[in-house]
């Protein structure tokens, strides 16, 4: 039973799960920051206001807080998809236009490749007097 545990937990899945979590924690925090004080005093720039969330109250429903956190929600992606993924698409392909390394071009089906024969040939019947 221990030994289970201890192979486990040295597998590299559980370690590299870890360290993704804690990178994770630690990456959220950043991007937090630049929502909340970038992005968002920004936005209350525009619209005169940090949050709508006295913003469409009728009674206890709140409509202006699912905003806030929609907006928020919206932030939070943009930040994460121009400050990392675009970027690391970026180098990712610079080095691969380096190395050399690029999208494999698959072999034509020969189906496709006799149809094509095909089609050409009546095409260039058709087009005889």
């Amino acid at each position: 039973m221990i030994n289970g545990f201890k192979q486990f937990i040295l597998k590299g899945n559980v370690i590299d799960l870890a360290v993704a979590v804690i990178i994770g924690a630690a990456f959220g925090a950043v991007v937090t920051a630049l929502v909340e004080s970038v992005l968002m005093p920004l936005i209350s720039l525009l619209v005169g206001q940090p949050n709508f969330d006295d913003f469409l109250v009728f009674g206890p429903v709140r409509i202006g807080v699912f905003l806030t956190a929609v907006i928020n929600f919206l932030l939070v992606a943009a930040a994460v998809y121009f400050v990392v993924v675009l970027p690391m698409n970026a180098m990712i392909e610079r080095r691969n236009r380096r190395l050399g390394i690029g999208p494999k071009e698959e072999p034509a089906d020969p189906s496709v490749v006799l149809l094509t024969e095909i089609r050409d040939a009546l095409k260039a019947q058709q087009s005889r007097p």
